[in-house]
C-alpha cells in the first residue's frame, strides 16, 4: 500500500503543472544551507517528461539562484549581527581573503557540492556586491544543471518503467 501511495505521489509531482513548481521549490531549498540536493528532482522530471529538459533546467537554475541569494542575505545579516555583538570586524581568514580577492566572480563556484552553498553566505558576510554575485551564481548553477542532467540522461538512457 505504501509503495502504491509513493508511486502515485511521484507521478502527480512529475506532471508538468506540478513538476516545474516542485523543481523550483526543491532547488530553492537545496541552495540554502539545508543538506539536500535538487538534481534528483530535475532528473526525475526530465526522465518522465523529456520535452521539459530546458524548462526544468531553467526553473531549477532560477530556484537554486534564489536560494543562493537567500544564503547571501543570511551571510550579510550574520555579519551585521556579529559586528553588533562583538563591536568589531571579524578577523581575516585565508579563505575570506581569497574570496575578497576574487570578489563576486568567486560565486561562479556556488555550484560545487558541500562548499557552494556556504560560499554564497560568505559572499554576503563579506558584503560582496549582491547583483554581480547573483549573476555569477546563476551562470555556475545553470552550467551545473545542464551538465548534471545531460550526464544522468546519458548514464540512464530510456524511459523509466520500460
Amino acid at each position: 500500500m505504501m509503495e502504491a501511495w509513493l508511486h502515485t505521489l511521484l507521478e502527480t509531482l512529475s506532471l508538468p503543472q506540478f513538476g516545474l513548481s516542485t523543481v523550483f521549490f526543491v532547488a530553492t531549498l537545496s541552495a540554502t544551507l539545508l543538506p539536500m540536493g535538487s538534481e534528483p528532482a530535475v532528473f526525475g522530471l526530465v526522465k518522465l517528461n523529456p520535452g521539459l529538459f530546458w524548462p526544468a533546467v531553467l526553473v531549477a537554475t532560477a530556484g537554486n539562484t534564489l536560494g543562493g541569494a537567500i544564503s547571501w542575505w543570511m551571510g550579510w545579516g550574520a555579519e551585521r549581527a556579529y559586528e553588533k555583538v562583538a563591536h568589531r570586524k571579524p578577523h581575516e581568514l585565508r579563505a575570506l581573503a581569497w574570496l575578497q580577492r576574487f570578489g563576486a566572480k568567486a560565486c561562479l563556484l556556488s555550484w560545487l557540492p558541500v562548499v557552494g552553498d556556504p560560499l554564497c553566505a560568505v559572499a554576503g558576510w563579506l558584503r560582496l556586491p549582491f547583483w554581480p554575485c547573483v549573476a555569477y551564481m546563476a551562470i555556475g548553477k545553470f552550467a551545473r544543471y545542464v551538465t548534471m542532467t545531460v550526464a544522468l540522461l546519458w548514464i540512464f538512457p530510456g524511459r523509466w518503467g520500460a
